[in-house]
C-alpha cells in the first residue's frame, strides 16, 4: 500500500507542476521576444552583446556572458533612445570582479536604440552596442 501511495504521491508533484506551468505563471513574465545588439564596439569595450527582454511587464537589458568588464574607475550602464536621448543608469562594477549583468529599466525610458558602457569618472564613452532598431 505505500507504494501505492508513494507512486500517487509523485504523480500528483508531476501534475501540480504541469499545471502550475501551464495556467498559472503569468504572461507578462515570460520573454515573449528577446532582442540582442550587435557586439559592442569602442576605446575599451570590443565584444558582447546585450540581450532585450521583458519580464514581469518591465524592460531588462543582460549583458553576453562573453562581455568583459573594461579596466576603468568607474564604468556605467548608459542609454540612448530613438530621439537622442542619453540616460546614465547604474554603476556597472560591483565590489571585487563582481558586476551588474542585468539591469531593469526606469519606466520613463520611452525606448533603447543602443546601450552604451561609459566612464563616470573620465566622462568618456568606453563602448556601445545598437540594436537593429529601437526596442521596447
Amino acid at each position: 500500500m505505500s507504494k501505492i501511495t508513494k507512486h500517487n504521491r509523485i504523480l500528483m508533484g508531476i501534475f501540480i507542476t504541469v499545471f502550475a506551468a501551464t495556467f498559472l505563471i503569468p504572461m507578462g513574465s515570460i520573454a515573449a521576444h528577446e532582442h540582442t545588439t550587435r557586439p559592442f564596439t569602442g576605446v575599451k569595450v570590443n565584444g558582447g552583446t546585450v540581450t532585450h527582454t521583458r519580464v514581469g511587464g518591465k524592460n531588462v537589458l543582460t549583458l553576453s556572458d562573453d562581455f568583459k568588464v573594461p579596466d576603468t574607475p568607474d564604468p556605467h550602464w548608459q542609454v540612448v533612445d530613438s530621439k537622442g536621448n542619453v540616460y546614465l543608469l547604474q554603476r556597472l562594477a560591483i565590489k571585487g570582479d563582481k558586476f551588474n549583468r542585468s539591469i531593469t529599466l526606469p519606466d520613463y525610458i520611452p525606448d533603447v536604440a543602443k546601450v552604451q558602457i561609459w566612464c563616470a569618472f573620465a566622462e568618456t564613452l568606453l563602448g556601445e552596442a545598437p540594436f537593429e532598431k529601437p526596442v521596447m
